[in-house]
């Protein structure tokens, strides 16, 4: 009986409406971070590490749009190789790729005041490479019923999901790059400046 009502008083009306919506809202989170990827290559890897700071404009602006597409294709790879897969654990692997490359970074900068550049690096390397393996090398991938490749078997980590290690490990990472660097330590002055501009929120525009 109800679905017989919905269907009389416009139910199918508000369905079309709200699949729109989602799809709207999908394309554009897809189409923001296609972007962001491509920008964030063409800019920091292309210009300034490639180039060394002397790349051409339109040069740049090419490799981000070739950036685009390889991300797209890339993209639309993977989701034919993980179609059907549970869509929940999928997000959960996403987060756990972007704690494990970020959050240490963000804590030590926060609260460490000797944290540097080259432990940033290593902190964002380590966590990310090593949680990049451990899916690979996990159930998520072969070895199982609902792997993405059931009829093989190379995984060595019993763990679905890898944050539990990666992200640990990146905070020692970030820690180990930090002491063994022959970097100086950030400026005292500067870095208490910088804390009571991040507590009180001084310098911002209202």
């Amino acid at each position: 009986m109800a679905p017989l009502l919905a269907f009389r008083i416009g139910g199918a009306v508000l369905l079309g409406i709200v699949s729109a919506v989602a799809f709207a809202t999908i394309l554009a989170v897809v189409a923001g971070l296609t972007l962001a990827a491509s920008a964030s290559f063409a800019h920091d890897v292309y210009a300034n590490v490639i180039k060394r700071g002397a790349a051409e404009p339109r040069r740049e602006i090419r490799v981000a749009r070739l950036t685009a597409i390889v991300v797209g294709v890339l993209s639309i790879l993977g989701g034919i190789a993980a179609n059907g897969q549970n869509v929940a654990f999928l997000v959960s692997l996403a987060l756990a790729l972007a704690a494990s490359a970020n959050l240490s970074t963000i804590l030590y900068t926060l609260f460490w005041r000797r944290f540097n550049t080259t432990g940033t690096l290593w902190s964002i390397y380590g966590g990310l490479g090593s949680c990049l393996i451990l899916i690979i090398f996990s159930p998520v991938m072969s070895g199982h019923t609902t792997s993405i490749f059931p009829d093989v078997d190379f995984a060595w980590f019993p763990l679905g999901n890898p944050g539990l290690v990666s992200i640990p490990f990146s905070f020692l990472c970030g820690f180990f790059g930090t002491v063994f660097s022959k970097a100086e330590p950030e400026n005292s002055a500067r870095a208490a400046e910088m804390e009571v501009r991040a507590i009180a929120g001084l310098g911002t525009k209202s």
